[in-house]
């Protein structure tokens, strides 16, 4: 069983693999295409940008497709990044290597972020999964936590220098990215969405015996 996630970020792959954790199932990325086009994040949710990627990809493609989107939500600015997270620091930060963008992304974040007294933030994931027939399955994962004061850590991507979750004293670039897997509003929504690519795995298992 193929499945392609959609997305061109290697840090982004690598993270739902080790999630996911299917030895079973081949994993495709965009990078294993040629022509990708070029999906307009023109949503007004989270929801909407997941399922409009999964749909056209997985049409195009003809391949059972798993897209998501995700980003950070402060409060002290009324939600923002949000649904806009990728392109705060300008157009497709994602593209960059992980430390340009996490340094274009977490510098505009804290400069925006400075003398806020309220730090709560939130980053949220939403899963969408479509075969060429349309959208099986949605899902959202959501990790609590606050904006730290300076940049923190070395590993993982985008944001997880400056996100402290809930009930611990690093941030996500500060843990190991077992840990963070435990935690992540990633981890949350490829967990809810799990059983059924487990399900379709069995049932493509069968059709091919």
């Amino acid at each position: 069983m193929q499945l392609l996630i959609a997305t061109t970020n290697k840090h982004k792959l690598d993270e739902i693999k080790k999630i996911l954790r299917l030895k079973s199932i081949n994993f495709l990325s965009l990078n294993d295409f040629h022509g990708v086009p070029n999906i307009i994040e023109n949503g007004k949710t989270f929801e909407e940008n997941a399922a409009k990627k999964a749909r056209i990809i997985a049409k195009k493609y003809k391949i059972l497709t798993l897209a998501d989107d995700s980003g950070l939500e402060a409060k002290a600015l009324s939600g923002r990044p949000g649904i806009k997270s990728a392109r705060y620091a300008g157009p497709n930060p994602c593209l960059a290597s992980r430390q340009a963008t996490s340094e274009k992304l977490c510098k505009k974040l804290l400069a925006e972020m400075k003398n806020k007294r309220n730090r709560s933030a939130q980053f949220v994931c939403v899963i969408a999964i479509a075969d060429p027939q349309g959208i099986i399955n949605i899902a959202r994962g959501i990790c609590k936590g606050k904006i730290t004061l300076e940049m923190q850590g070395e590993n993982g991507f985008g944001y997880d220098p400056v996100f402290m979750p809930n009930g611990f004293k690093k941030t996500f670039a500060q843990m190991s990215q077992q840990m963070k897997n435990k935690l992540s509003h990633r981890s949350k929504a490829l967990k809810s969405v799990l059983p059924k690519i487990i399900n379709m795995r069995k049932k493509s298992a069968v059709n091919c015996g």
